[in-house]
Parts: structure tokens; C-alpha cells; sequence
């Protein structure tokens, strides 16, 4: 979780809070198909969170394609 609490972290059971010292590594191949990139976008207070397009290699077939990703 995020230590500026938009991820509804006050309203859970057990939350686990941290830091990073570094952004974390974002998969700009996965990130598409994980979550909604508008709500995670959206959802972000200090803007930290902000949209991107990326072209990545597929790693199964080695084409190209453009994907919809975020960068911190």
C-alpha cells in the first residue's frame, strides 16, 4: 500500500505500510490486463500516478505492439 492512504488503507483489516526508496518496476506488458489504468490514475492524490503508452516486445512471438501503461 501507499503511505497517502488513496488506496482506502483506513478502511482495512490488516494493512501493511511501507516506503519506497526507489519507484517500484512497473511490467508495462502485464499493466494493461491487471487493473483499470484510469481508476488507479485517478485514484492517486499527489498525481505520483500518471498515465503512459509504451511499445514493448512481446516475449512469446518477439512483435511489437503499443500498450497502455503508467509511470511514477
Amino acid at each position: 500500500c501507499c503511505l497517502n492512504m488513496c488506496g482506502a488503507v483506513h478502511c482495512s483489516d490488516i494493512a501493511i505500510l511501507g516506503y519506497h526508496r526507489k519507484p517500484p518496476m512497473i511490467d508495462d506488458e502485464f499493466i494493461d490486463d491487471l487493473c483499470e489504468l484510469p481508476l488507479a490514475v485517478a485514484a492517486c492524490p499527489t498525481g505520483a500516478i500518471r498515465p503512459k503508452k509504451k511499445t514493448v516486445k512481446s516475449e512469446k512471438d518477439g512483435s511489437e505492439k503499443e500498450v497502455k501503461s503508467v509511470e511514477i
